[in-house]
């Protein structure tokens, strides 16, 4: 009996840790939170209500660009281009599409004989995606978000 007692006061006296609370801070959970998140990813890529339809996230991903291109396409087979020179270009256009759905062109990398062909393209780029159908922004843990995309335009003129 003896042994019981001295065995249960030595298990109280050693396990006063497992009562013992520890105190967890806001800023500590969060940034836990945070280092789990993968950043370059998006649960929900950009889109146009033509896309919605799509359940997949790389169909909704894809016609998304393609939408985009096909927009950027059309307003410049309508400006009727005139070039001296062949133009076979592909052209890369970094965009970013913020939380509101704006977007935004941060630049456009055109290859100096692209540009002496055709001067203004810089500018018939710009004012190609001022058209584009009202885009619905990315979407990351319910929440949107500001995106950023690289997307090639070929140019083929004769």
């Amino acid at each position: 009996m003896n042994r019981i007692v001295c065995l249960l006061i030595l298990l109280f006296a050693t396990s006063c840790n497992y009562f013992e609370k520890k105190k967890v801070y806001p800023e500590d959970l969060l940034e836990e939170e945070l280092q789990t998140f993968n950043w370059n990813e998006v649960d929900t890529y950009p889109m146009f209500s033509n896309c919605d339809s799509l359940t997949e996230k790389e169909d909704r991903k894809v016609c998304f660009q393609n939408t985009l291109i096909s927009s950027v396409n059309e307003f410049l087979k309508a400006q009727n281009l005139v070039v001296s020179n062949d133009v076979n270009d592909t052209i890369t256009l970094k965009i970013k599409i913020d939380k509101t759905g704006f977007l935004e062109v941060e630049s456009i990398k055109i290859h100096p004989e692209t540009i002496q062909e055709i001067p203004e393209i810089d500018s018939l780029l710009r004012r190609s995606l001022k058209g584009v159908p009202k885009i619905y922004p990315a979407i990351k843990r319910n929440q949107q978000v500001t995106t950023a995309f690289e997307l090639p335009v070929i140019v083929r003129i004769n």
